[in-house]
């Protein structure tokens, strides 16, 4: 399609907007009770958009087309609408802009041979679909990249309600570690950890480990250069609670954390006596 032709196309379907809408509607049987409902939860108008693809896609705008496809891609994944409800909307798009590409042929059929109609017809199909299919593959990308994300952050935000800090003077915190230890979750802690000794100015900081009943080895020896950490930032590290389970396997593995952090058998005793120590 040249240029002229495609906005006699795109000039052909907006002159009969509303019937274009409400072919689309019919073709769309599972969506189409949910337009005022998309519209009011996440402010997507569906018809309007439809529109703005079509005209993208026929005109070859194909920056705009993949910009667009983005941009709905975070929309739909924001409001968690589904991916089935926006397949079928896009896939009844493309069968509605057919139906009006042969009405619109119907009375335009243009005074060429055979060979030429058919190759024209085909040139035509090829851009339609290209176009609905890169405008398919930019959305679920950024739906998926949208919600990897989204996922990857409330994560993070549980992983550090999940390791609080603690203060209980104006130099002493505690910090209680509760179940599974992992990597990930090692990393935040350590994260955690260094940011809120630098920002809470503290000097000892008590890591009570009693809910915890095992870590791996690469958790140990990650939790070891944790204890390095906090003694390079100038604060005193104490470890209490430890598990018989998981001092047998540091005993088995050699590894020890006296070097960085004295121990002690419980959190009570030992915020007595740090207390105690800091009122005399």
């Amino acid at each position: 399609m040249d240029r002229v032709q495609q906005r006699e196309i795109i000039e052909f379907i907006i002159s009969r907007r509303e019937e274009f809408q409400n072919k689309l509607l019919s073709e769309a049987v599972e969506v189409a009770p949910k337009i005022n409902d998309i519209l009011q939860s996440g402010n997507i108008d569906l018809l309007k958009n439809a529109e703005k693809l079509v005209t993208y896609v026929v005109e070859r705008k194909e920056n705009e087309l993949i910009s667009f496809a983005k941009q709905e891609g975070v929309a739909w994944a924001e409001h968690s609408l589904t991916l089935t409800l926006k397949l079928e909307w896009v896939h009844a798009i493309r069968r509605t802009v057919w139906h009006y590409l042969l009405k619109y042929d119907q009375l335009n059929t243009p005074v060429v041979s055979i060979s030429d109609y058919r190759s024209m017809i085909y040139e035509m199909e090829m851009q339609i679909n290209d176009g609905i299919d890169k405008f398919l593959n930019s959305f679920f990308i950024r739906y998926s990249s949208y919600k990897d994300e989204l996922i990857s952050s409330q994560r993070k935000i549980v992983e550090h309600l999940s390791a609080p800090i603690i203060p209980i003077s104006h130099q002493i915190a505690v910090l209680p570690l509760i179940g599974l230890i992992d990597v990930y979750r090692m990393d935040t802690i350590e994260e955690k950890i260094l940011m809120d000794i630098s920002n809470l100015k503290i000097r000892t900081l008590i890591m009570d480990l009693s809910g915890i009943t095992d870590m791996d080895i690469e958790v140990i020896h990650q939790f070891q250069r944790v204890m390095s950490g906090v003694s390079l930032m100038g604060c005193e590290a104490v470890i209490t609670g430890l598990r018989p389970e998981l001092v047998r396997k540091m005993i088995h593995l050699d590894i020890s954390f006296n070097e960085y952090a004295s121990t002690k058998g419980t959190l009570q005793q030992t915020l007595a006596d740090y207390l105690n120590a800091n009122l005399i």
